[in-house]
C-alpha cells in the first residue's frame, strides 16, 4: 500500500499516479499533511494551517 513520505498515511494508488512525480511510487505529501503543501513540482511550507 502506498504511503505518504512526510506523514505515512495511507494514499490510493490512484492519488499516487496523479499527484506522484514520474520517477516516485510514493507522495510527498498528502491532504492530512498540515505542515507541507505542494508548490509546482516542489513541496514549501504551508503558509497557514488548515
Amino acid at each position: 500500500m502506498p504511503e505518504c513520505d512526510n506523514c505515512d498515511s495511507f494514499v490510493t494508488e490512484r492519488y499516487v499516479r496523479v499527484f506522484a512525480p514520474a520517477h516516485l511510487d510514493t507522495v510527498r505529501v498528502c491532504p492530512r499533511c498540515e505542515d507541507l503543501v505542494r508548490d509546482g513540482n516542489e513541496t514549501r511550507t504551508a503558509r497557514s494551517t488548515r
